[in-house]
């Protein structure tokens, strides 16, 4: 359990054995503290450091292993939850009969009142239960346990099941010059190319100068337009979240798309789209695009590609405040048939295997916003996308 805070103080240059890791493990299963952060600190400290020296190293060492939790920013709530109440040193796992014999709390309504209540009544750190806001349970509310539907406030996701997240997270950008992989992207984006010849008689037309000089007994240049990628493209980009495992191959196919198409453009969302879009992930907070501005800005005869794996909480597509990071207005089901019904044209790629989507209910009521138009993220989904996209509307 503790294996990476071992392994962090051998690089800072302890001499951690085994030894000293059983030991710790001892003495926890012994019970000789109480489940709190600062008596688990000393006791560490007492068994790995026989050097006064040493001390300030191991601060820092336990202080980067197990960090401290910060909000939102921007986010308001009628209570400061100390970061101590927060901090987990122990990760609890639970077993798959455990999971399945724990309810949910309720639906969107039950869970957002429950919580306001819990943030009115609660007065003290917890953790290992199943109420308050805390550590290492089955809580609806906190981190590092497990609830089928709830509000994880701070530290890392495990399961993917919470309805929102309270905590600030930094996504990054996909990299478009990323060195593919395969070719094999890019000969399947192909087939949505659909190539026209307009603008200025700037190319040589060979074929018919060697016809006209033949026919004229004189050299009868004849040029003609460049040959341009008339497709328009519209990429949206899911990012952050249960997306991270899957950057590489998104990251690929962004890099085929650049390539390949003229007139692309692109942004990113984060699980669904709703009233805001951004260029910038660093920036996604200050700087965003109205979606209405995009449906306005690019006109029906763009084709719509949106990347993503479609799981969520099923609040988020559905609901008005559903969003996993902020209040949206409108539910996401609103501005999917928003997109849907401007850009007739439109598929969605799910980067997901294909044989987990029927028990996903966010990703099987996106296919059904999609009217069918979801595939996978493999070459013959990829095929089968570009031959849609390419069909007549």
């Amino acid at each position: 359990m503790f294996i990476s805070f071992l392994d962090a103080l051998r690089q800072a240059g302890f001499k951690a054995s085994l030894k000293e890791h059983l030991m710790l493990l001892e003495a926890l299963d012994r019970e000789v503290i109480e489940a709190d952060p600062t008596q688990f600190y000393y006791l560490a400290r007492a068994t790995y450091v026989s050097d006064e020296k040493m001390l300030d190293r191991f601060d820092k060492v336990f202080a980067e292993t197990f960090k401290g939790l910060t909000r939102a920013e921007g986010e308001v709530s009628p209570v400061d939850l100390p970061e101590e109440w927060l901090k987990a040193v122990a990760e609890r796992f639970f077993s798959e009969e455990e999971m399945a014999a724990i309810k949910e709390l309720g639906d969107w309504d039950e869970i957002m009142e429950t919580l306001k209540k819990r943030l009115e009544e609660q007065e003290g750190r917890h953790q290992g239960g199943s109420k308050w806001i805390g550590t290492g349970g089955t809580s609806p509310f906190g981190h590092s346990g497990y609830n089928p539907a709830g509000v994880r406030i701070g530290g890392p996701g495990k399961h993917g099941r919470a309805v929102k997240i309270w905590e600030k997270r930094l996504f990054r950008d996909l990299d478009g010059d990323v060195a593919l992989g395969t070719r094999n992207i890019q000969v399947a984006l192909k087939r949505l190319r659909r190539f026209a010849r307009e603008g200025a008689a700037e190319e040589l037309d060979l074929e018919r100068t060697i016809e006209g000089t033949a026919r004229q007994g004189w050299l009868d240049v004849k040029m003609r337009p460049e040959r341009h990628n008339a497709v328009k493209l519209l990429l949206f980009l899911d990012v952050g979240g249960s997306m991270d495992p899957h950057i590489k191959q998104v990251e690929e196919l962004f890099s085929a798309a650049r390539s390949e198409f003229k007139h692309l453009e692109h942004y990113y969302f984060h699980n669904c789209i709703y009233e805001g879009v951004w260029k910038e992930n660093r920036r996604r907070w200050d700087d965003q695009t109205p979606t209405l501005d995009v449906i306005h800005k690019f006109g029906p005869d763009h084709k719509l590609v949106i990347v993503g794996d479609a799981s969520m909480s099923p609040y988020e597509i559905t609901h008005p405040g559903g969003a996993i990071e902020h209040y949206n207005e409108e539910a996401g089901a609103t501005w999917m048939q928003r997109l849907t019904d401007q850009y007739k044209s439109a598929v969605w790629l799910n980067p997901m295997n294909e044989g987990y989507w029927n028990h996903s209910y966010s990703t099987r009521i996106l296919k059904d916003l999609m009217d069918d138009r979801m595939y996978p993220l493999t070459l013959d989904g990829l095929d089968a996308a570009m031959r849609e996209l390419s069909r007549k509307q």
